[in-house]
């Protein structure tokens, strides 16, 4: 089962969506047993750092997620999917700011754009990603546009992870892979063609009983 984590970002019915459109169900729960019996995790999510973790903490979802991620099966993060994998976030959302402690599952802090005018924050729209590193393992596309709202970055401690960059103001992080974990900054399931090839690239990499191609 594709199993969709709900713990109240919205934007998890254009995930399911595009799933289905590729002929795959998927089912959205904030159920800590369904996240922890999913043979296919997807994390999606708009919003803050601070705000994603205490819901997660809250609906008893981090266990789950955490023993999935660390059992290397299936996963798929999308923009605050990819955020909440590292140590510590700086976004704090209607909560204030500070240092909100993340999964943890790699090493590395997720931190505000720092841009000179006129390039702005958040960064929205399309833009150009570079597939790199991992990347060339779930992809034999080449660069390609897909859409992006954020107004904050990861930046791992380890580039063997880097699986793909975009450039605003320099280039940064727009997806992470290792084993059978793939995350994206930006959103496939608003990128169109690109987005959904991408979509049926990580399903076909994550078939039952098969191995992903990264890492």
């Amino acid at each position: 089962m594709l199993t969709i984590v709900d713990y109240g970002s919205g934007n998890l019915r254009s995930v399911q969506k595009a799933f289905e459109r590729l002929g795959v169900p998927a089912l959205i729960t904030d159920d800590p047993g369904r996240v922890g019996d999913a043979e296919r995790l997807v994390l999606p999510g708009v919003g803050a750092f601070g705000d994603a973790m205490r819901e997660l903490h809250a609906r008893g979802l981090v266990e789950p997620i955490v023993d999935h991620l660390r059992a290397d099966r299936p996963f798929l993060g999308i923009c605050m999917g990819l955020q909440l994998l590292f140590g510590m976030g700086h976004e704090g959302g209607g909560h204030g700011g500070g240092r909100h402690p993340g999964l943890g599952i790699f090493a590395g802090e997720v931190t505000r754009f720092e841009l000179a005018p006129p390039l702005k924050v958040p960064h929205m729209g399309w833009n150009r990603v570079d597939w790199c590193g991992p990347g060339r393992a779930w992809t034999d596309a080449p660069p390609a546009h897909f859409y992006f709202v954020h107004s904050y970055v990861a930046r791992p401690v380890d580039g063997s992870i880097v699986a793909a960059t975009a450039d605003h103001g320099g280039p940064f992080c727009a997806a992470v892979a290792r084993g059978r974990l793939l995350a994206t900054q930006f959103h496939p399931e608003k990128s169109q063609a690109a987005g959904l090839a991408l979509l049926g690239g990580w399903l076909a990499a994550t078939e039952t009983g098969g191995r992903a191609r990264a890492g």
